[in-house]
């Protein structure tokens, strides 16, 4: 008998199956066992009674243990049918079981509905936390921000390419890059894909790339990581950095509306609700920092915002504008990298922008500076030497287009969604300053 997944036991009322999978919860009531079995597609109950072949030996199976489960599908009483389970009006009555594998002692018990553990312990187990019912609704929301940011960047003539993630020279000239060593030589995780897909501008116009991002930050906080999944992209024949604003803009309004659409059970899980506004609004940094202190009596130090600058900037989008969503705009030069385009009208800003998302920098992006002499001019205003970066500059020797595009932390993306504590908890295995395992 060929197997049948558990999503498609409730066409196969009266019909006999076979089904495999973990077993998520055991029950005794008597001499009777209940087992409610889990594969990817969902959880079946399973009843055991004494008639059932090898039942003495059945009695020894615990949570996690994974099974060949034959029998018949019946309905279930009524009184008896579970509202809370696609398959909660059908049970399977259990002819024959093959166990597949044994499971030592579980240290955490992980059938709970909420898994309330210590971000510590929820890592430190990971192998087995993640197969939590509301644990695993995380990564299920993550893949579909990933399918539908994959889905609109190619509706949207996006070519998406890989970038090399070993380098020879720090992204940007920065110092928080991790240090390899490459057979006789250095060479350092990539920071960014930013030259490369401002390269594939040059060839293909549009561009898009999913991979991961290495930053030596010795963070500590809920909303930093060393290791983390980049959604970037790159655009050429801008007329100016509101272009990339609205694609990015439209890009997140559809991400959030596929999570709705087709994640309404994880959503649900977490009690989450996704509301996408019409428009994003637009602000000035500086304005920004007026706005900070005027409604909140709040002093910026320096000139770029906090984190509770952040959150408080985006309580005020959500009073005003009835936007999780926030864009602030024209960021300072000093801040901004060396292939930002400064604002022409006023040289101490730039057209970098960063988009605030219930509270936290979501994503990072701008208009480029395109043309070669410009570039190298800036290069040297920050400090820089150009011939480190002889292989970047190549690119706009050769006719590069204006351009610009972005570049948005995926985790944060359903961190946010979802209302988590820490975006650890959306990273399948994190990577910090402490944490190189699992």
């Amino acid at each position: 008998m060929q197997r049948t997944l558990i999503s498609e036991t409730i066409q196969k009322t009266g019909q006999p199956v076979k089904v495999c999978g973990w077993v998520h919860v055991r029950r005794d009531h008597g001499k009777i066992i209940f087992i409610d079995l889990r594969d990817r597609s969902g959880i079946l109950q399973c009843v055991i009674s004494p008639g059932a072949k090898n039942y003495g030996e059945l009695k020894k199976i615990r949570s996690q243990w994974v099974l060949e489960i034959a029998g018949t599908v019946k309905n279930r009483p009524a009184k008896l049918i579970n509202p809370g389970l696609e398959t909660g009006k059908i049970e399977l009555n259990v002819k024959e079981i093959k166990i597949l594998s044994e499971v030592e002692e579980l240290l955490i018990d992980i059938s709970l509905d909420d898994m309330n553990l210590h971000i510590e312990t929820l890592l430190d187990y990971r192998n087995l936390t993640i197969r939590n019912e509301k644990v695993g609704a995380i990564f299920k929301v993550y893949a579909e921000v990933l399918k539908a940011y994959v889905n609109f960047m190619r509706s949207r003539g996006f070519l998406e390419i890989k970038t090399p993630k070993i380098l020879s020279g720090a992204t940007e000239g920065g110092a928080n890059f991790f240090k390899i060593k490459y057979f006789d030589r250095d060479a350092f995780l990539a920071q960014s894909p930013q030259f490369f897909k401002q390269a594939g501008v040059g060839a293909f116009e549009r561009v898009f790339e999913i991979g991961s991002v290495f930053r030596a930050e010795p963070h500590f906080t809920s909303r930093h990581i060393n290791e983390f999944v980049g959604l970037d992209a790159e655009m050429g024949f801008i007329d100016g950095p509101d272009d990339v604003m609205d694609e990015l803009e439209e890009t997140m309004k559809y991400v959030l509306s596929e999570v709705q659409k087709n994640c309404k059970k994880e959503l649900e899980i977490y009690g989450a609700k996704v509301n996408i506004p019409k428009k994003f609004p637009r602000l000035k940094l500086a304005d920004a920092v007026d706005i900070l202190k005027k409604e909140f009596k709040k002093e910026i130090e320096g000139i770029d915002i906090d984190p509770e600058g952040e959150r408080l900037i985006c309580e005020w989008a959500k009073k005003e504008h009835r936007s999780d969503f926030i864009f602030l705009t024209n960021y300072p030069w000093d801040i901004r990298p060396m292939y930002i385009m400064p604002n022409p009208d006023d040289p101490k800003e730039t057209f970098g922008f960063d988009l605030l998302y219930r509270g936290i920098e979501l994503a990072s992006g701008g208009q480029r500076i395109h043309d070669y002499n410009q570039l190298v001019e800036n290069m040297k205003k920050k400090k820089l030497n150009p011939d480190d970066f002889k292989y970047y500059l190549q690119i706009f020797k050769y006719g590069m287009p204006p351009h610009g595009g972005w570049g948005l932390g995926s985790e944060r993306i359903v961190q946010k969604i979802l209302g988590l504590k820490n975006v650890k908890e959306a990273i399948l295995f994190p990577r910090d300053v402490k944490r190189l395992a699992p």
